[in-house]
């Protein structure tokens, strides 16, 4: 199994996850064209794709899904919440799930995981192939015990650290804004984030990627002062941005 992204924030999202012959995008927040050219990057064509998966109904993650599932005829996979906010109700051929749900799409086993987010019926993803398995968890305000739970483990792991707490109230965003990122339905800053890989047993991770990183409201060094209270090194740490995301990743 691998996986890599086409761009990771608050501009537009977009992972793909490949295993055997199965190849699934996760989110697609970018324009038809814009995806076409980053996924080639990746040496991928979107007639390659066999699926994609929608996390959530927010523009940075859904704003290409219906036109580009119906230009390259690939099939759409989101909970019924987020099918019914409208922003995907003309896409191609979607299927509906559950929250906690576990499906199979070709080679991979697909894990639903229900996060806090202030959506319809947000969720995030976990993926099995051959004894491996990749964490995919942003955009999530707080850490549950189920979240805790359906992620330990993990061979790799992308995670939000979207903000810094300190950097995010002192910033320019207005007061509903901030209230609204650094609310517990909103997004996990730097110390949320290392308090969940201190909790799930990080040890064993192969490849942590730092994604969703705020352009207004964190630093690399912020992350990175969070991240040394629970590792011991930055070494294997992968670092996701908005402009090219993350190369391939593979955890064979």
């Amino acid at each position: 199994m691998r996986f890599a992204s086409l761009g990771s924030g608050s501009k537009g999202n977009a992972t793909v996850v490949q295993a055997g012959d199965t190849l699934l995008m996760i989110d697609c927040g970018f324009s038809m064209r814009e995806t076409t050219r980053r996924l080639a990057l990746l040496g991928l064509q979107p007639g390659q794709l066999d699926a994609i998966l929608v996390t959530h109904e927010h523009s940075d993650h859904c704003s290409g899904v219906a036109s580009f599932s119906r230009k390259h005829s690939i099939p759409v996979y989101l909970t019924h919440g987020t099918y019914s906010s409208g922003r995907c109700d003309n896409c191609f051929s979607p299927r509906h799930f559950s929250l906690n749900e576990h499906f199979d799409i070709g080679a991979l086993e697909v894990k639903a995981v229900a996060v806090p987010h202030d959506a319809r019926e947000p969720c995030q993803y976990r993926f099995f192939y051959e004894g491996k398995s990749l964490g995919v968890l942003t955009d999530l305000g707080s850490i549950t015990p189920h979240v805790v739970d359906s992620y330990r483990g993990c061979d790799g792991l992308v995670l939000e650290f979207n903000h810094d707490r300190q950097l995010l109230q002192d910033g320019i965003y207005p007061h509903h804004l901030k209230r609204r990122v650094g609310g517990d339905w909103g997004h996990l800053n730097n110390m949320q984030a290392a308090a969940l890989l201190d909790k799930i047993d990080h040890a064993d991770l192969r490849h942590l990627v730092v994604a969703h990183v705020s352009e207004n409201n964190n630093s690399r060094l912020h992350a990175e002062q969070a991240l040394l209270s629970v590792l011991e090194s930055l070494d294997d740490v992968i670092w996701a941005d908005q402009a090219n995301g993350f190369g391939w990743l593979s955890l064979d």
